[in-house]
Order: C-alpha cells, then structure tokens, then sequence
C-alpha cells in the first residue's frame, strides 16, 4: 500500500503568493474589486508589480484559478476577521438555568451570581429558580418575589429582564439577558481593539512597505 504525502497535500493547502503560484493562467481581480479577467502567470505578476502589491490565489479550486492583487498583510488580517465574525455567528445562544434556594448561603449566592455573569457575558439567556419545598411553597408571595429580586441585585454585570418573575412549577422564576448596553460597550471594545491591530499595521506597513518573499511565506 502506498503511503500518503502529508508533505504534498500540506504544500498544496497553502496560500499560493507571488512566484510561488505555479498555475499559467489566473482571473485576475484588482484591489479595488476591478475584473482584469484570464491572464497569464508572468502578465499577472507585472500587473501586481504597477501596483506595488501581492499577487494571491483566493479561489485556487476555479478554473483557472483566482488571484487577487492586494497587500498580503491587510489581507491575511481581513480573512483573520471574516473567520472570527463567522465563528461568532456560529455559537449558538441557549437558556442556561440557575437555581437557588431560601436557605442558600451568602458564599453560595456569590458564587452562582458569578456564573450567571459568565453565561450573560457569553450572549446567553439564564433562567433563574427560586426552588421551594415544603412549607416555603405557602410562603406570602411578596416576600419569595423578594428573594428572587435580592439574587438579581447582586449579579456584578448589566442585565435585562426579559421574562419578570412568575409562578413555576419549582417555585418562582425569571429570566434575564445581556443588556443593550452591555452590547454596546462589547461592540465598542471590538472596533477599537481593531482601530489598534490597523494602526499597527500601518505602523509597520511605513516602515517597510513590502516583505520579500521568504518573509510572507514564513507567516503562512
């Protein structure tokens, strides 16, 4: 039986850039999006070099193959991004459940108010249960709704109801989300650790405007 070549399908899985793209023919996309259409590999490259940029396999499974002209370094940061915003996309919400007790301690409710913070702070919705057995399920009403509201006042993040308290089958519940403001900080924490990650790259980009060959392909 013969063995596989890891070494080939590796190689064949990397970023094609410049003189290590190997297909003779290429569609040829700008940096500005313009369609420079079919050209061949050497056209291709002069046509990269006018503009003092990359030239880089972005659909290496066409026919031909498409290449985009481009900066490499802005280009590897812009597929950094579209895979973090897809992986983002991809988790999906639940309604995680938390559970107390009258008799719960001090320690404990800090503990469980913690973990409730984490699960909001991941963009998930929590149940929480006010559990009563026994006598405490004739307990007045306002003083269970109560207890319920003292957990909730000591959650150490924002929050947003988005169910009040109810009578439940385990006692008294409610259900509470990430607040809008809360996602607006996260959103503005987001744009200027971005804001950072450009102005140093631009930093650098002045300072060398473009890497030779053996220094891109070593970032693959």
């Amino acid at each position: 039986m013969q063995k596989p070549n890891y070494h080939k399908k590796y190689k064949d899985n990397r970023i094609r850039i410049n003189e290590a793209i190997r297909s003779q023919e290429l569609r040829v996309v700008g940096p500005q999006g313009e369609n420079f259409g079919t050209m061949s590999r050497i056209d291709a490259l002069k046509k990269s070099s006018e503009f003092k940029l990359d030239l880089i396999v972005i659909s290496p499974k066409s026919k031909p193959p498409v290449a985009k002209i481009t900066d490499y370094g802005q280009y590897r940061y812009d597929t950094k991004q579209k895979a973090s915003k897809t992986k983002a996309k991809s988790n999906v919400t639940e309604t995680k459940n938390a559970q107390v007790k009258i008799g719960t301690s001090e320690h404990d409710q800090q503990m469980k108010a913690k973990r409730v913070a984490t699960w909001l702070k991941e963009g998930h919705r929590v149940r929480i249960d006010l559990f009563l057995w026994g006598r405490y399920k004739y307990m007045e009403t306002g003083f269970l709704k109560e207890r319920l509201e003292r957990f909730l006042r000591i959650l150490p993040v924002e929050y947003k109801v988005a169910d009040p308290i109810k009578k439940s089958p385990k006692g008294f519940s409610t259900t509470i989300e990430k607040s809008l403001k809360t996602k607006q900080q996260d959103a503005k924490k987001e744009l200027l650790e971005i804001d950072k990650t450009v102005n140093k790259k631009n930093g650098q980009v002045s300072k060398s405007k473009k890497k030779t060959l053996d220094e891109l392909m070593n970032l693959i």
